[in-house]
Parts: structure tokens; sequence; C-alpha cells
């Protein structure tokens, strides 16, 4: 078998000669970009003025925020007509597409789930554009259970939240259409497979919990004056829907207009006596509620009556509750509440904060703590007074998912990757203490071949940062090595090791694969995670930039070679770094970005990230803060910024479209030179949970080839 990868060869006089000797080799040369020539969409300029402490701030594309607009609508199909015709123009980018459709053709079974006497599991063929939840009965024949591929013909209608009675004989689930956050849950007879009556139309950031057969809780707003995919959403209410009954007759249990929460959940938990209600105003902290379900006419009443930290109840015994916290403990705590007396102070501690964050998560009657050793999973077992039982070892260092089950289960299915290990699923057993694999996938790639290691470099302030660092065994350190770094920065979430079917073929021919656990992560617990907020967001920037400084200093890449990508809050940090260093990387990929800093809180429920963000109304110094890095505003004329491909979608109703707009705009007109800066808008998908597998081929072919051909690298694909 024969690799072939991305090619670069020396200054040689006799060029044809080595190509013709390498045969089936990509022929290229260093600097070997060709320019195709953009001529971008003229984009008209309002004289739009908004005035902050002060000042005014000239918003010439405020019109592109309408996103109903004929106008806006013209501006998309000009902006993709530009953008197709570029990348049509780069010949191996089709040759990208079906080595990603021949990769990703494998079978892919997610971890089983038991309800009445079914066991239930997702599987996806290979390129269906959506899995399918199949059942059996006894390991026995399986069956198809719901088929989200026949709710829509393009597949990109997805299934979400999905829910079950404790005895399984209902099946509550959420769909979202085109990859909108708005969902419609409908129930099911899971004996018969029929549809009842029942249905709730536009539920929205839900979930679904069912309060025995009576029927079941779930959230959403009231629908927007304007636009439903962009009009703020600041009033989450939780409801319960009694079967039999019409949305209309649903009862509102928790949330009113005098004082609007912006996300509210409601949980039953597993022995069905307490409902529990969290509520928050941001990402970051939240209240707690119970009602007392066992007793009727029993009143909501406080837990945690403020939003200063996080908290999360695991599981209700016998009148307490088992609530994972950051209060007092910035790497987290598992407590013990009594529902009597649960104030603060009277807290049990079952499990204590230690130097690594933890998540708690319960099966079997046991607890499971996994630990973040420098982004690393470790798993131990505890009983529920809090007594370590054991240390679970675990198939290599990668990142567990999963690891819970009802009480009544012996044994817990989870899912272990790494960047180089495809998911695969284990059984183990409490009782024995040992995992046994369950499914490993078969695709064409080799782990074998690759290798994942761990650096710390140092970011500017002095601040020592993890990266991981994915590539094949054989890799030379020559500085000419195509590179992704991929980074995200924000809200507490960990960028933990897992396996991508799109990279492996960035891997096999020979890219590099660079994931830094930046500040505003989750990865060091809340304390790193503040350390990337407000007037802190900087340091995020910081530390990628140090990121990207590292990789070429040690060898691994140059910036001709290096191209930075982010999605979603990742998107703002590649338009931020690409700003501050537009010397930095060749290439920069910002997806579905939070570009407009000035007016983020002004969209569906960004009004919530306020806690990571800020916002420009709070301050003179916030605002001063936001406006220097938002890549809308801090774009300077004349500047050569990196070949730039921005991608969104026309259902993003998350970070809207809005953002990337304005900026792919403001970033055609303020840029010099011969690099192209485009936008790539998909239609028919959202932020991107439930995108239809064709949709995700298709775009990651296309970030490839962009980014392969604006390095001057040609794609060798993979042959025999």
């Amino acid at each position: 078998m024969m690799q072939n990868g991305f090619i670069l060869l020396p200054k040689l006089k006799n060029k044809r000669l080595l190509c013709l000797t390498i045969l089936t080799l990509a022929c290229t040369n260093e600097n070997h970009f060709k320019p195709i020539p953009v001529e971008y969409p003229i984009t008209k300029k309002s004289d739009h003025v908004d005035l902050y402490w002060g000042e005014e701030v000239a918003d010439p594309y405020r019109w592109l925020e309408d996103d109903y607009a004929e106008n806006t609508k013209e501006w998309v199909i000009a902006q993709n007509k530009v953008t197709f015709d570029y990348l049509d123009k780069i010949t191996f980018r089709e040759a990208i597409r079906e080595r990603l459709e021949k990769v990703w053709n494998y079978e892919k079974v997610g971890a089983p789930f038991f309800y009445g006497e079914w066991t239930y599991y997702f599987k996806n063929d290979g390129l269906q554009n959506q899995s399918v939840l199949y059942r059996s009965r006894d390991e026995g024949n399986e069956e198809v259970f719901l088929d989200p591929n026949k709710l829509s013909e393009d597949g990109s209608t997805s299934l979400s939240s999905i829910a079950f009675t404790k005895d399984g004989s209902l099946f509550a689930y959420a769909v979202s259409i085109a990859g909108s956050d708005w969902r419609d849950i409908y129930v099911m007879d899971t004996e018969s497979k029929t549809l009842l009556k029942d249905q709730i139309k536009d539920a929205k950031f839900t979930g679904i919990s069912w309060e025995g057969k009576k029927g079941f809780y779930y959230s959403t707003y009231a629908q927007p004056d304007g636009s439903k995919l962009s009009a703020v959403t600041n009033d989450h209410r939780l409801y319960f829907h009694e079967l039999g009954t019409t949305q209309a007759e649903d009862v509102l249990v928790f949330g009113n207009d005098e004082t609007p929460k912006r996300y509210v959940s409601g949980t039953v938990t597993e022995d069905g006596q307490v409902l529990v209600i969290s509520a928050a105003n941001s990402t970051t902290g939240n209240e707690l509620y119970i009602k007392d379900l066992s007793k009727a006419g029993n009143i909501i009443k406080p837990i945690v009556a403020n939003m200063n930290n996080n908290h999360g109840v695991l599981d209700h015994r016998e009148g307490w509750l088992l609530v994972q916290t950051n209060k007092d403990a910035p790497n987290n705590q598992l407590v013990k509440i009594d529902l009597n007396n649960p104030e603060p102070q009277k807290w049990q501690v079952l499990i204590p904060e230690q130097e690594e964050v933890m998540q708690v998560s319960k099966g079997g009657g046991k607890l499971f703590a996994t630990y973040l050793k420098d982004a690393i999973s470790e798993i131990r077992q505890y009983d529920y007074e809090g007594k370590e039982e054991s240390r679970i070892e675990l198939p290599g260092a990668g990142t567990v998912s999963g690891f819970s089950s009802k009480k009544t289960q012996d044994s817990i299915y989870y899912s272990f990757t790494s960047y180089v290990q495809p998911g695969s699923i284990y059984r183990y057993s409490i009782r024995e203490g040992k995992s046994k694999l369950y499914r490993q996938p078969q695709l064409d790639f080799d782990p074998e071949a690759y290798e994942n290691h761990q650096v710390f470099y140092t970011s500017k302030d002095g601040t020592k940062v993890p990266m991981i660092i994915t590539h094949k065994k054989s890799l030379a350190l020559n500085g000419k090595n195509p590179t992704i770094l991929y980074g995200y920065g924000g809200f507490n979430i960990s960028l933990t090791p897992a396996f991508s079917i799109a990279n492996t073929v960035w891997l096999e021919n020979g890219g590099i694969y660079a994931v830094p656990n930046i500040r505003g992560g989750g990865e060091y617990g809340e304390n790193w995670h503040k350390a990337g907020t407000k007037l802190q967001k900087q340091n995020v920037f910081d530390d990628f930039i140090a990121a990207g400084e590292y990789l070429i200093r040690e060898g691994y890449t140059s910036s001709d070679y290096l191209a930075i990508k982010g999605g979603s809050n990742g998107g703002l940090l590649v338009g931020a770094t690409m700003i501050q260093r537009p010397d930095l990387a060749r290439v920069a990929l910002a997806a579905v970005g939070v570009m407009d800093m000035l007016r983020y809180h002004q969209f569906t429920a960004g009004a919530g990230w306020a806690y990571d963000y800020g916002t420009a109304d709070e301050s003179e110094e916030m605002y001063r803060y936001l406006k220097n890095y938002s890549p809308v505003h801090a774009l300077k004329q004349g500047t050569a910024y990196p070949s730039t491909l921005v991608t969104t979608a026309d259902h993003d109703d998350r970070v809207v479209p809005a953002h990337s707009f304005k900026f792919a705009a403001a970033l055609q007109e303020a840029h010099k030179g011969e690099l192209p800066v485009l936008i790539r808008i998909e239609t028919n998908a959202g932020h991107g949970a439930g995108k239809p597998t064709s949709k995700v081929i298709e775009e990651q072919a296309d970030i490839f080839a962009f980014t392969l051909y604006n390095m001057g690298v040609d794609f060798g694909g993979k042959s025999e």
C-alpha cells in the first residue's frame, strides 16, 4: 500500500524528471500557490451609527442582520457564488471529497441502553445522514425503532433529546428541522411504535423528563417578536405536559415575567420522587429548586437561591440530594444536601475537591468520578458514602464518556477515544472491576502509524499551557508540514482527545493536528475558566498565538503551512487572532463565530454569554475592551490578512449568521493582497448539531481543499 501525501518538493532544476519518478505522488514545489482571481460582490454600506459611552460607532453592515430581508438573501447568493466558483477551480477538491466519503463509510454503533425488555442503541451504516435508533430483545434480531432519515428528504431533520418512561412503554423525542435550536416533541407507544396525539411545538434548549407515565417536563421560550432565528429570547420557562391533553393546556411550572431566567430546566430524579429545577441567567452559575412529587400539593422550594456557582444534581436518596458543585471548590466537589436543612453550612462533603477537575456520574449503585489530568481522563469508583473503592484501568490515554447507568444495572457501557483511536465501546463489570471491549469500529485507518504527544509551552504572561500534537510517526520536523491549530477557549468547555473521521484524511496525508488547552476552558477548573473571561479574554488569544509560535519554533511547521481553526467561541478566537497577528498563519478557518462583540447579546439567547464576555452596556471599560478585539470592529484597512474561509449556516439561531456576514463584508473591504477572503454559507443547517453526513463531508472537503491550495500544497490522496 502506498500513502500519498502533501508533497513539498525541493527547488530542483529538473522537477519534471522527479515528478515522473515518483509516479502517483502529487507534483508540487515550494511556494506553489497560484492565486485564483476573485471579484468580491459589492456589499452596500449604510450610514448607521450607534452611540456607546459618548462615542459614535459606525455599523455600515447592520442591514445584514435582517435574515429574512430580500437584499440579505441576494447577498448570500452572491457570496456563495464567488466562494463555490473559487472552490470549483481547485482540481484536487473532488479527490478529497471522495477520500472523505470512503473513510467515513463504516458502521458506527453507540453504547446500548435498556428499557423494559429491549436493548436500544444508535447505529449508522456508514454514510446515512442521521444515525438510526435500533432495538433488540434478548440480543436477538434487531429492528429499526426510529429512523430520523425518513423525517426529511435531504436528511436535515435530526433527532435531539429522547426520553423513555421508567418501564419503557412510552418514548418522547424531540426533532430539529434544518439545525435550528427550536424543537418539536412527539410521543410514541414503544410496543406498537405508533405516535400518540400529543405534540409539543417549538420547545427550545430543552430536555424531556417523565413524571411516571402521567406526562413530562420540557422547557421553551415564548415566540419572539420578529425573526424566529435571531430575535432575543430571554424568558425561559418550564412546563408540564399531561398525556392526552393539548399543548395549550400545559401547566407552567417555573418562570414568570417578573423574574425571567434565560435558561431553565426540570429533571425528575431516578427514583421519581423529586423534580429538580435549575435556573440560570448565564452559562455559568445556577439556582436550584426542588418539588417533592411524592405528595400532592407540594410547592417548589429553593435549595440554592443564587447563581454564584455551578450546581448539578446527581441523585436523590431518602431526603438527601447528591450535588456536584464548585462552591468553595473551583475544581468541583460532591456534596450531600439535606432537603429539610439545605443551608450551605450544613452541606456534607462526600468527594472532596482534588488537584484535577472532576465530573461525577452514577450507575449500579456506585459513583464514578472522572478526573482530567492535563485533559486526559482518569476514573475512580466510590460508594455512596464517598469512600474510594478502586481506580479503573482505561484502554489508554484519552477521553472517556458515558460512564453511567441505572441503579439496577451491574455493568456500565462507556466510550473511549483519542485523537488516533476511533471511539470504541467497553463494558465495565462493577462486581469484577474490569473492562472488556464490547464494540470496536472497523475503518480504513491504522492508529499504529500515528502518535499524539503532549507538550507544555509558555504563553505571553508566563503561564504554562498544555497542547496535544498528533501526526504520523515518521514525521520530519522540517518546518513544512501542513498544520491545523484548533482552539476554543471559553465557557468552561474542555477540549479532550477525541477521534475525528475528517482528520484521518488530514493525518494520513502528512498533516499535523494540534490542540492547545488554552485559558477560558475547563481543563483546570473554574480558575482556568475565569482567567479567560471578560477583561482577561486577551489571555485566550495570547495562549493561542503562543501555541502557533511554539509549533513554528520547534520546526513542526511555519507560517506558510499553518492554519488556525475554531468554531462558535472558537470562531471568535480565530477572528481575533488573525487580526492581532495576521503574520502568524497562512490560513484562517472561522466557523459560526461570535464576531460582533458589541451586539452579540442582542440576538437569541446571546445575553447568556455575558459571564464570559461582558457586554458593551455594562461599563465604558468593558465596552472599550470588547471593541478592541471584536473581529467586526478591529479590522485595519489595507492590511494583508491570511487566506480566510468563514463558514456559517442560514438556520444558525444560536450564533446568528449575521456575525459571519458582517465580518466577511468588513474583511473583504479591509483586506489587501492576493489571498482570498471568502464566506461559505450552508443552507438548511444550523450551528452544527444534527448536520447531515452528506453536508458535513462536503463542507470538510471544501475546508481542506481551500486550506491546502492556499498553502501551495497538493493533495495526493491515498492509493493502493
